[in-house]
């Protein structure tokens, strides 16, 4: 992994059209709808532009479900460059995003079919984007005993396991993998200190975790347990999200954490 300093990526969640902060697992077709614990009155371009002026690059732009296309192009188009885009990426729009201001494509459900990973699909995009412009979302649930990545709104398990064997084998594929927790994630209980070691241990590249994160104390426990390695994001926690965690705080914390390094 090649980054000395864990850093903090921000977030613009996007679902029907509008930002919000949605409990993950609950997210699927049909039905009542997500658990849903943010939703905001502000559009896209006004988080885009605060994290543009607090200088925070990396983040991401996650379309979840469809009818958010013209909200993550807000959001691009606020700060080129700043944001990753992830969200019903294939090879057909993949360089499109790029041209709208994304640094990097996020891919998950296109590449996997049948519970299984499809090494000519991800060849294309490989040869469409670039190894430099592709993140592979390699977000995860605990079965039997085990974390297996999840595809369709992290509601489908595939049958390849995040593990040091999986780590390795996707490193020379993709510039970074984005992790969430998805058994904690939008529940602001926790983080899960074992999935975060096993990242810290084993990737050869760098990761981004989300999930569980509630408090400054759980900042500084990522940073422990991903032995200062891996990257991390925040959501419903952050008080613009209507949580008690200050974004200023969180800032604060990193910057002064680089200062000491």
């Amino acid at each position: 992994m090649s980054s000395p300093s864990a850093e903090f990526r921000p977030c613009i969640d996007l679902h029907d059209g509008k930002v919000k902060q949605i409990v993950g697992s609950t997210l699927q077709n049909g039905g009542s709808g997500p658990a849903t614990n943010f939703v905001a009155e502000k559009p896209p371009r006004f988080y885009a532009e605060l994290y543009r002026k607090l200088d925070l690059p990396g983040g991401h732009v996650i379309q979840l479900g469809p009818g958010n296309e013209a909200a993550a192009m807000e959001a691009l188009g606020a700060w080129p460059g700043g944001f990753q885009l992830g969200g019903g990426v294939c090879p057909e729009n993949a360089g499109m995003w790029l041209d709208a201001g994304a640094s990097h494509v996020i891919v998950t459900s296109y590449i996997f079919s049948g519970g299984e990973l499809h090494w000519e699909r991800l060849r294309t995009l490989l040869k469409t984007v670039g190894k430099e412009h592709l993140v592979l979302d390699l977000s995860c649930r605990k079965r039997d005993g085990r974390y297996f990545i999840v595809t369709d709104r992290w509601q489908k398990f595939t049958r390849l396991a995040v593990d040091p064997e999986t780590l390795k084998l996707l490193a020379d594929s993709a510039a970074e993998f984005l992790i969430h927790a998805v058994d904690v994630e939008g529940k602001c209980q926790g983080i899960d200190r074992e999935l975060l070691t096993l990242l810290a241990e084993h990737s050869p590249i760098d990761c981004v975790y989300a999930g569980g994160i509630s408090s400054l104390e759980e900042v500084h426990l990522i940073r422990e347990c991903g032995r200062g390695r891996v990257h991390f994001t925040i959501g419903s926690a952050l008080d613009i999200f209507g949580g008690g965690l200050p974004l200023q705080d969180v800032v604060a914390e990193t910057l002064s954490v680089l200062r000491k390094e």
